[in-house]
């Protein structure tokens, strides 16, 4: 006779692990989007509530600042691998703007780029395109969009 457990409750536990394994994996992949250890956001000190009308407010401006794509795509896959993100296909991310560059987020800054899902970015652009009127039009203060932006995100990835 045999003792210890059978090859069966090996191969449940087994599984269980893997499955465990697999839901962490999910769960931090998607945690580490908004870490402020990760990505904490960071503004551009050019941009001020005194020069909105010299930066963002101006069409066009953001593409002057927008960093070139060489340089996202490849903090995007450092970034997929260092916090090991479960899907590590880049092309299912955009390495988005925590602090968008239409409400004074710093255009460069490790601290305000990270790897969004476009399923995420599909929802969150309309809502920077919002807050960029609003503080254009005067019904928001460059700071209360970036608190009111940087809330979502977290909240929503």
């Amino acid at each position: 006779m045999r003792s210890g457990p059978s090859r069966r409750a090996l191969l449940v536990l087994l599984t269980a692990v893997v499955a465990l394994l697999g839901a962490a994996l999910a769960v931090a992949s998607a945690t580490a989007l908004i870490l402020p250890t990760h990505t904490p956001g960071a503004r551009y000190s050019k941009v001020t509530q005194a020069t909105i009308s010299k930066t963002i407010c101006v069409k066009g401006w953001t593409a002057t600042v927008r960093p070139p794509a060489a340089y996202t795509n490849a903090l995007k896959k450092a970034q997929l691998a260092e916090w090991h993100y479960a899907d590590q296909n880049p092309s299912h991310y955009e390495e988005d703007h925590l602090i968008s560059l239409e409400v004074g987020g710093a255009p460069r800054s490790k601290k305000n780029l990270w790897p969004e899902p476009h399923s995420e970015s599909s929802k969150s652009d309309p809502m920077e395109n919002v807050w960029h009127k609003e503080v254009c039009n005067g019904a928001l203060t460059l700071r209360q969009a970036q608190k009111l932006e940087l809330a979502h995100k977290r909240a929503h990835g």
